[in-house]
C-alpha cells in the first residue's frame, strides 16, 4: 500500500542538508513496512537492526559510540562490510536503546555520508524523555494512520484520486463521483486507517476480522502503557485513554478530568496526556478565544479536546457494530458526530496541520477548527448532516471578518461568496482549496 510519506523520504534522501531521520508514529501505523520498502526501492542495500528484538544489537551500542567503530562492529555482527554508498541503515525500535539514540548525533557530526533512518513505536516518548538529545542533529518525520485518500488508492480508486487532484477551481464534483466517495467514506470511518486492518480487509473482506485486529491493536497499546511506564502511571494512562471515546460521545466534547476520575484535577493527568501525545495516540485541539497570530499565544492550556489517532479504533472502543455501514447517515450522527470530528482532526494532522485549535465565544457559539493558511486565519466548522445552518460560522464572521468561512460536511464542494463547503472526503485538500480561494482575492 502506497504512502504519501514516501515522497517525504525521497526528499530527505536527496537533500544536501540531510541528517539522520527520526520516523515517529504510533505502534502499527506502518513505519517498518514503509522504510523497508523505501530501502529496497531507493538503495542498493538496506541494513536492518531491531533494537527491541536483539540484546546483541543493543550491546553493539553500549560502549564506544564513534561511528567508525560502530560501523565496523555492525559489519562483524552481520558478517559483511558496511559501505556508506547506496546503503540505508535502518535502526528500528530505537527507543529500546538510549545509546543508539545518542549515537545519531555522532553520525551527523562525524559520518554524515551514512544514510540513517531510525524508527520506533514509542520513539516520541523516548525523545521527550532523553534530556541529552541534541536539538538540530536529526531530521524528524511523523507517520500517521493511512488517510482516506491513501485508503482509496489502496483499494483501487486511482481514478477517484486523479479526479480530486485535478481540481484547479472550486466547483462541485460530478454527482456520480461525489456519491461514490461518500459511500467509501462511510466504510473508511468504520475500518479506519491502520495498515494491518486495511490489508486484512483487502485480502479477505471479512469485517469480523477487522474488529478482531482493531481489538488486538488496542490491547497492544494497553501493554505499552504497562511496559513503558511505572505501575501508577500505567493505571492513570489506561483510565484517561479509556475515557476519551465517552468524552467525545458527549454533546460538549471538551475534555474534563472529572470524567476520568471523580474530583480529578489537571495535576493528576497532565503528564499522561503528554505521554499519549508523544506516543502518537491522540490529537489535541486547544481552545482559543481570540483568533490572532500566533495562534499558540492565544490558546488556553486548560481547555482542549482529545481525539484518537484513528476512527476505526474509536469505533472498536465504543463497540460500534459493522451493520452501521449500511445505514444512510448513521456513522455521521452517531455519538453526536464524534466520528466525523475525530476523522477531520486525523486528516488535518496527516496533512501537516498538527497544531490544532478550536474557537468558542462565551458558550454562545463554537467553531470546531481554526486553521492558519499563510497569514490568514480561517474558521472550519464540521457538520455531520446536510443542514445549511451557519449560526456559529456567521457569529465568527461578524466578529473577525475572515476572507472566507469554511464548512466540511457530506454536501458537495460549493462556493457561495465568502462561504465554502468542502466535502468531508476532501478535507485533506483544505490547504489547496484555501490557496485557490486566496488567489481569487488577489
Amino acid at each position: 500500500m502506497r504512502r504519501k510519506a514516501y515522497a517525504d523520504l525521497l526528499k530527505w534522501k536527496n537533500s544536501k542538508y540531510r541528517k539522520p531521520l527520526l520516523l515517529q508514529g504510533a505502534r502499527q501505523v506502518g513505519k517498518t513496512y514503509l522504510v523497508k520498502q523505501f530501502g529496497k526501492q531507493e538503495y542498493s542495500r538496506i541494513v536492518y537492526l531491531n533494537f527491541e528484538q536483539s540484546a546483541e544489537i543493543r550491546a553493539l551500542f553500549s560502549g564506544n559510540l564513534i561511528p567508525k567503530t560502530l560501523i565496523e562492529n555492525i559489519g562483524v555482527f552481520l558478517g559483511k562490510k558496511i559501505e556508506a554508498k547506496e546503503t540505508l541503515l535502518f535502526f528500528d525500535e530505537i527507543q529500546a536503546s538510549e545509546d543508539a539514540l545518542t549515537s545519531l548525533k555522532y553520525f551527523y557530526e562525524q559520518a554524515p555520508q551514512f544514510h540513517i533512518i531510525a524508527a520506533g513505536s514509542l520513539l516520541g516518548v523516548s525523545v521527550a524523555r532523553e534530556r541529552s538529545f541534541p536539538v538540530g542533529k536529526v531530521n524528524f518525520l511523523q507517520l500517521y494512520p493511512m488517510s482516506f485518500l491513501e485508503y482509496i488508492d489502496a483499494f483501487g480508486g486511482e481514478f477517484l484520486i486523479e479526479k480530486l487532484n485535478e481540481t484547479d477551481s472550486i466547483e462541485a464534483l460530478p454527482k456520480i463521483l461525489h456519491d461514490k466517495l461518500q459511500r467509501e467514506l462511510k466504510q473508511f470511518l468504520f475500518l479506519g486507517g491502520m495498515p494491518e486492518v486495511l490489508n486484512r480487509y483487502r485480502n479477505n473482506g471479512d469485517i469480523a476480522e477487522v474488529r478482531r485486529v482493531q481489538n488486538e491493536l488496542l490491547r497492544a497499546y494497553e501493554r505499552d502503557f504497562a511496559k513503558y511506564t511505572d505501575k501508577s502511571q500505567a493505571i492513570k494512562t489506561s483510565e484517561l485513554w479509556d475515557s476519551i471515546p465517552y468524552q467525545l460521545a458527549k454533546e460538549n466534547k471538551k475534555f474534563k478530568y472529572s470524567n476520568v476520575r471523580i474530583k480529578a484535577r489537571a495535576t493528576h493527568y497532565e503528564q499522561t496526556i503528554e505521554w499519549l501525545k508523544n506516543a502518537g495516540l491522540i490529537n489535541i485541539v486547544k481552545q482559543i478565544s481570540i483568533p490572532k497570530l500566533p495562534l499558540s499565544g492565544y490558546a488556553d492550556a486548560s481547555k482542549f479536546k482529545l481525539y484518537l489517532l484513528d476512527t476505526g479504533l474509536l469505533g472498536a472502543m465504543l463497540n460500534i457494530s459493522s451493520d452501521i455501514i449500511l445505514k444512510p447517515n448513521a456513522l455521521y450522527v452517531e455519538y453526536n458526530g464524534a466520528f466525523i470530528e475525530n476523522f477531520v482532526a486525523s486528516e488535518l494532522a496527516n496533512t501537516g496541520i498538527n497544531e490544532l485549535y478550536y474557537w468558542t465565544s462565551r458558550g454562545e457559539a463554537e467553531v470546531d477548527f481554526i486553521i492558519r493558511h499563510n497569514d490568514n486565519i480561517y474558521p472550519v466548522e464540521v457538520k455531520s448532516g446536510t443542514s445549511k445552518n451557519l449560526k456559529s460560522l456567521r457569529s465568527y464572521e461578524n466578529k473577525y471578518k475572515p476572507l472566507y468561512i469554511f464548512r466540511t460536511s457530506p454536501r458537495n464542494l460549493v462556493k457561495d461568496n465568502e462561504f465554502i463547503n468542502i466535502p468531508l472526503y476532501a478535507i485533506s485538500k483544505l490547504k489547496e482549496i484555501m490557496a485557490l480561494a486566496e488567489d481569487l482575492k488577489s
